[in-house]
């Protein structure tokens, strides 16, 4: 025993030693900023809603989405950005940190989980381009000073662009639900490319209040648009101006024991400078990343869209010839990842087999796809054969949490974005062609929106179904007080509880997990039973309420 504790505690202070090294190493590591314009920009603040730099501007249009554009080096896109978004990025930086305290509330883990992030972390700056580090350096010049505990600005911002990534990895799972399509030739109505996809990232509600359509125009590469956040120079969904377009989808991965490329920023480098299939599959090959994840590439030049899917040990393209289509989910279909066994699993266990499905369904239903029928695709809340499967249930492409919807149009330049909430707002039109006209006027400050070709918000916002569904969110938090607290809860209240979302398996679970530690087994079997006649979000939930079931069953004899 006594060889082995002795064993236990030299290995620990190797690691230690190797970790402090690591973490030193990085903690010294500064971007390049020589040869770059470092002129500190000046902010005219021209209304509550409207900020200008030059020729860069911010502004809030009246569906309070922020609407960006930057132009210049690397360091001046970043700074410029961080000007601009100075209050938006400190406001982001303490809703993301305070959700990390809420998740982990005690200081003592909160204080292990900073060093194991550091330590995690101490190779990241060695897989990110310069450019992009001299960028990220740029925006963390206005970060909070609250966090510097965390770490250093710049590094924490480097560290925030592969949350994503780590998150992901750590708990072995998708923790976002994206689903997204493409359609083009005789699957789209002019035949020209189309593509949908709903990011189902949710960091909370007002995380996801203040969204950022950036439009940056850099030195080098080509001019481009994302849908972001303040702070986030990596791309989720975008498009540049030779009509490519990525988005990403998380897949199942292994857990890697150092970080890589965050998938963002290699999305962020095809965007830049690919602009065709070929070059943007030739980009990803370049870069090594810790997770798994598919990468949508729709391009103009190509008319057709595929998947480039990455993981930590494997790389493959899914292009099926001679189609007119292409969906995805979150699980992996070329043939050099379709039979991983994480793989095999994600499609047994999961979520994403059923979206997959129900994607399929839909474009089934609709031979042509439109901007108009792409909208309708991704606020879809039933389930297969427009089942009731209950509102926030991720099986369905609209979750009701995503941060956003959006849609391309590669050829013509067009992009619409959802405003809140969730994909149910008005889908928001821009032409990048009129965007990044060198004959703009650039002081016009104007919205960039194209009005007439904007897409109406849902029909489902003004229904009595909506206004249960924000309520039931409500009382869902309080019944999660309640269990957790072991709190007593009212009969009538459960009874309103379920109304609101009577379809929905969890309103069934949650009022058997409240009876059944209360001792009350008979109500407990019969909530248990009503929640197996839901659809169950995945077979690990529906093996947790046959386990209560049984429990309760027993507990009666």
């Amino acid at each position: 025993m006594k060889s082995r504790i002795a064993f236990l505690f030299y290995s620990a202070v190797v690691f230690l030693l190797m970790v402090s090294c690591g973490i030193s190493k990085s903690l010294k590591h500064q971007p390049i900023t020589a040869g770059y314009d470092q002129t500190i920009p000046v902010v005219d603040k021209k209304a509550a809603t409207l900020f200008v730099s030059g020729n860069n501007s911010l502004l809030k249009n009246k569906h309070q989405l922020w609407e960006l554009y930057v132009e210049g080096d690397p360091l001046q896109v970043g700074l410029i950005s961080g000007a601009l978004t100075d209050s938006l990025l400190k406001k982001q930086e303490t809703i993301f940190f305070s959700k990390i305290k809420d998740l982990v509330p005690s200081e003592s883990k909160q204080k292990f989980l900073r060093f194991f992030l550091k330590w995690y972390n101490r190779k990241l700056y060695l897989n990110i381009p310069e450019e992009y580090k001299t960028e990220i350096y740029g925006y963390s010049r206005y970060s909070s000073k609250d966090f510097d505990a965390i770490a250093p600005a710049y590094l924490r911002s480097l560290y925030l662009h592969g949350a994503h990534d780590i998150g992901h990895a750590l708990q072995d799972l998708a923790l976002v639900g994206c689903s997204s399509f493409a359609a083009w030739d005789s699957k789209s109505e002019d035949g020209n490319l189309i593509l949908g996809r709903n990011f189902d990232f949710y960091a909370g509600d007002d995380f996801a209040k203040d969204k950022v359509i950036a439009f940056i125009k850099p030195t080098q590469g080509n001019p481009f648009m994302i849908y972001t956040w303040a702070g986030m120079t990596g791309a989720v969904s975008g498009m540049n101006t030779k009509g490519l377009t990525i988005t990403i989808n998380a897949g199942k991965s292994k857990i890697p024991f150092i970080a890589k490329t965050p998938i963002s920023v290699l999305a962020r480098e095809i965007l830049q400078y690919a602009s065709s299939i070929d070059e943007a599959i030739a980009i990803a090959k370049k870069r090594k990343v810790f997770v798994s994840e598919s990468i949508m590439v729709g391009s103009a030049a190509d008319n057709k869209a595929i998947l480039i899917e990455v993981s930590p040990n494997n790389f493959g393209v899914f292009d099926v010839p001679n189609s007119n289509q292409i969906i995805c989910s979150n699980h992996f279909q070329s043939e050099e990842l379709k039979n991983d066994k994480r793989n095999k699993d994600q499609i047994r266990g999961s979520h994403s087999k059923y979206r997959f499905d129900k994607m399929t369904e839909l474009f089934d239903n609709n031979p042509k796809i439109n901007p108009t029928i792409a909208a309708e695709i991704l606020r879809n809340t039933k389930g297969l054969n427009d089942k009731e499967i209950g509102y926030g249930n991720e099986k369905a492409l609209n979750q009701l949490l995503a941060h956003h919807g959006i849609i391309f149009k590669p050829k013509e330049l067009l992009v619409w974005v959802s405003a809140n909430p969730y994909q149910l707002g008005k889908f928001v039109c821009y032409d990048l062609n009129q965007i990044f006209n060198e004959t703009r006027d650039k002081n016009s400050f104007e919205s960039f929106e194209r009005a007439d070709l904007s897409i109406a918000k849902d029909p489902f916002l003004e229904t009595e179904e909506y206004k249960k569904y924000e309520q039931f969110r409500i009382e869902d938090a309080k019944m999660d007080s309640a269990l957790n607290e072991k709190k007593s809860i009212d009969s009538n209240q459960i009874k309103e509880y379920q109304y609101l979302n009577p379809y929905f398996w969890i309103v069934y679970y949650k009022a058997g997990l409240y009876f059944y530690n209360n001792k009350d087994f008979a109500q407990a079997k019969t909530q248990f039973e009503k929640a197996l006649h839901c659809e169950i979000t995945t077979l690990t939930s529906k093996v947790q309420v046959e386990k209560y079931l049984k429990k309760s069953i027993k507990k009666l004899k």
